[in-house]
């Protein structure tokens, strides 16, 4: 079982809004062998509380102009560790440190690694 191509579409789309809020190392699993309410995880890191808000703060409203309504959102106080749930796709926006301690890749290394299609900034 693999990710369906909304969900990588849906995938791409927050992706896209993370790297233009500077989010760094931006990796996506597809974890449906795992986890029966998604298809993928999108983990993204921020340097400081305020940026992983910003991050978070972009992916939402970029989904939000694509139709794609926020289900739950987690952590949005401490900006530490701000999880988006989507349905299709959640989105892990972490400080670099937590990102760090978590390692949710290593949790995960056995699934599949999503390929990104991210615009570069200029």
């Amino acid at each position: 079982m693999t990710a369906t191509p909304k969900a990588i579409q849906v995938t791409n789309i927050a992706a896209n809004a993370a790297a233009d809020k500077l989010a760094e190392n931006l990796v996506a699993l597809d974890v449906t062998a795992v986890m029966p309410l998604t298809d993928v995880f999108l983990l993204a890191s921020g340097r400081t509380e305020r940026q992983v808000s910003a991050i978070a703060d972009g992916i939402e409203e970029k989904m939000l102009e694509n139709g794609y309504k926020l289900l739950h959102r987690e952590g949005k106080t401490t900006g530490r560790w701000i999880l988006l749930d989507f349905g299709d796709v959640i989105c892990h926006v972490m400080h670099e440190e937590d990102r760090m301690y978590y390692s949710l890749e290593r949790l995960y290394s056995d699934q599949p690694i999503v390929k990104l299609e991210v615009a570069t900034q200029a």
